[in-house]
């Protein structure tokens, strides 16, 4: 027996467990989102090419049916949307069905009581001119730029700055406090917290930089992008001008060299750039998980929590690994989408379309890692003496800045001596200062070796990490 749709039978977590992580991606992504932007197409189509005055029959629209034609697209919801999705059972072609409820429409209006008689004359006249020399695709390409554009624009950059303020935050917050490195999953040179994190958001920079330059194409060329039918039907009209300033009025940019579809060149690019930022995010996800179980970062308790089933003591890292966990499915849709979008046998065939139906599935998985990130962030807090205590239990760390310095000052085989001493094994504070005061350099430079520490020896770490 089929179950009653809900956020409990939901196939999907993105409309189940996850639903109001996601539900703003609604707007954007859903079947609803898609036809509401066909239908903004479809109009601004019939409305610009009576403005244009390129087609004899089809003249500028008078006041009230110009208003009314802008209307539909307006105030377009959910009823437009199920009764088109109703005209679509029957014909069994989700395009045509926004044509012939625009043309419903139309008719309603027309017989409308208090419909101006003008108004009725114009629009009975221009009903023929829905969907006038268009190919679905030309619809559709228009759409899914448009979507894809809504929502880079008004949801995911806004919350990937949202994201990255956390982490500038972060970083200078923690800018000085000193931090043992690992190379290797070994002890090595040591950095600070703030640096670490700083790395991570010049990264994000320049991967939402790319985002951003991302130029969403479009076209409406007809069935093979030589505005064929659009010629035989008005030869002397230029078409391609009228096209090109079409598609700029959505604020899109205009594909001229099309077959009857858009190749989706951009929208692998697109893709590839979020697939990017995603990795970047995948690896601060990990990193973050490491630092928790190593001790450098606590994470505040949450009243009424459970970290474990049977262990009460834990509290586990759970936002950071829902993060990774949802990073890699979006990575690998991404991926996907990025490699089979551009490819279309000869002038069309209909793979694309499928798939073009999960645009907004890797944006949601995304979008969902990214609140998993800022509420990880939002929990956890240094461990200052973890962090020191690590650092003075590696005082072997010293032996770069003690060879580099012996180096300067012509001592024989610096490095060997140093991995003589260190290579293996720790060291504390009086084996170390024992070995720099029996080095034969300038007492100068062997008070400032003796002066060091781990915690000191941070290069311009906490600069770097206040100047992001």
């Amino acid at each position: 027996m089929a179950l009653p749709l809900s956020s409990l039978t939901a196939v999907s977590p993105l409309d189940g467990r996850y639903s109001d992580k996601c539900e703003t991606l609604r707007e954007f992504f859903s079947e609803y989102g898609l036809i509401k932007r066909r239908v903004i197409v479809e109009v601004q189509w019939l409305l610009q090419l009576a403005d244009a005055g390129i087609v004899p029959q089809l003249p500028a629209f008078e006041p009230g049916a110009r208003a009314f034609l802008q209307g539909l697209a307006d105030n377009f919801g959910l009823a437009g949307a199920e009764r088109i999705k109703a005209i679509e059972r029957t014909t069994n072609h989700d395009v045509k069905a926004v044509e012939y409820f625009l043309k419903e429409e139309v008719g309603k209006h027309i017989e409308a009581a208090g419909t101006a008689a003008a108004t009725a004359a114009q629009l009975r006249g221009c009903v023929e001119f829905i969907h006038f020399a268009c190919t679905s695709e030309d619809i559709n390409n228009v759409s899914h730029a448009l979507m894809l554009q809504g929502a880079r624009d008004e949801f995911l950059v806004p919350q990937l700055q949202k994201l990255v303020g956390a982490l500038v935050a972060h970083a200078h917050a923690s800018a000085a406090v000193p931090m043992l490195g690992h190379t290797h999953g070994q002890p090595a040179t040591p950095t600070t917290v703030g640096k670490e994190l700083a790395n991570v958001v010049f990264r994000l920079r320049a991967q939402l930089d790319a985002i951003g330059k991302v130029q969403m194409l479009a076209k409406i060329a007809g069935a093979i992008g030589a505005y064929n039918a659009h010629l035989v039907a008005c030869p002397d009209a230029d078409w391609p001008a009228f096209a090109k300033k079409f598609i700029e009025s959505f604020g899109l940019g205009f594909n001229a060299y099309v077959t009857q579809i858009e190749p989706h060149d951009y929208i692998a690019e697109l893709f590839h750039a979020f697939a990017r930022l995603n990795t970047i995010l995948l690896d601060l996800a990990r990193d973050m998980w490491g630092y928790i179980s190593m001790g450098y970062f606590k994470q505040k308790v949450v009243a009424g929590e459970v970290g474990s089933s049977t262990m009460p003591h834990k509290v586990n890292p759970i936002d950071f690994e829902n993060a990774e966990g949802n990073l890699g499915i979006a990575g690998a849709l991404f991926g996907h989408l990025a490699a089979k979008l551009p490819v279309s046998r000869w002038q069309r065939d209909l793979t694309d379309s499928t798939v073009l139906r999960n645009l907004g599935v890797a944006f949601a998985h995304s979008t969902i890692a990214y609140q998993a990130l800022l509420k990880g962030l939002g929990k956890v807090e240094l461990n200052e003496a973890a962090l020191a205590a690590d650092l003075d239990g590696n005082w072997e760390v010293l032996a770069e800045p003690v060879q580099t310095v012996m180096r300067m000052h012509g001592v024989e085989s610096p490095y060997e001596k140093l991995k003589e001493l260190t290579r293996g094994r720790r060291i504390d504070a009086a084996a170390m200062r024992a070995f720099v005061e029996k080095l034969e350099i300038p007492r100068e430079a062997k008070d400032r070796l003796l002066a060091l520490t781990p915690g000191s020896y941070i290069g311009v770490a906490a600069k770097l990490a206040a100047e992001c």
